[in-house]
């Protein structure tokens, strides 16, 4: 695995790049491509990055490690960060939260055993009249409870499964 020569991502990469007016500010998008090849920005992701915008490695570490949205620990295949913030708690965040670890069978910032769901609060997802809600790999699924919950996790399931079996999942 790579991003560099990887003609899955060649497009992307040279599209960030070239729309900043210098190279190192297309940073925080070529980040995001690392995670998504790797699961994690990982030291080879940071490597990678630092090489394509002529950045040393410790540059490019300090912003993965700054910002919230860069994981720098593995992560299951679907990442549930569950917001968490007084508004969305006083809607049932909290217990929804809560439900959602014991359903997964994790602790806070865990792994189910089978890989696939990592389980996170946050502080403000700017849905407050949506709690609770979560977001799943940077895309929102709100009004939740157990019940649709449940549907997702077993959607989700199934999808991994499906691309596991080389099969596009829609």
């Amino acid at each position: 695995m790579a991003i560099i020569g990887n003609s899955k991502y060649e497009e992307r990469i040279n599209h960030h790049i070239a729309k900043y007016e210098t190279k190192r500010s297309a940073v925080m998008p070529l980040l995001y491509i690392a995670q998504e090849e790797y699961g994690w920005v990982n030291q080879d992701g940071i490597n990678e990055v630092a090489q394509l915008l002529n950045l040393d490695p410790t540059q490019v570490k300090s912003i993965a490690g700054f910002y919230t949205m860069y994981s720098e620990k593995p992560k299951g295949v679907y990442w549930l960060q569950v917001c968490t913030d007084l508004p969305c708690a006083l809607q049932g965040a909290d217990d929804f939260h809560a439900w959602l670890k014991e359903e997964l069978g994790v602790e806070e910032g865990g792994t189910s055993a089978d890989g696939m769901f990592t389980v996170e609060h946050v502080m403000c997802l700017a849905a407050c009249d949506k709690a609770p809600m979560l977001q799943c790999n940077f895309r929102y699924v709100e009004d939740l409870d157990q019940n649709k919950m449940r549907e997702l996790l077993a959607k989700w399931r199934a999808e991994a499964a499906a691309s596991m079996n080389g099969r596009s999942a829609e």
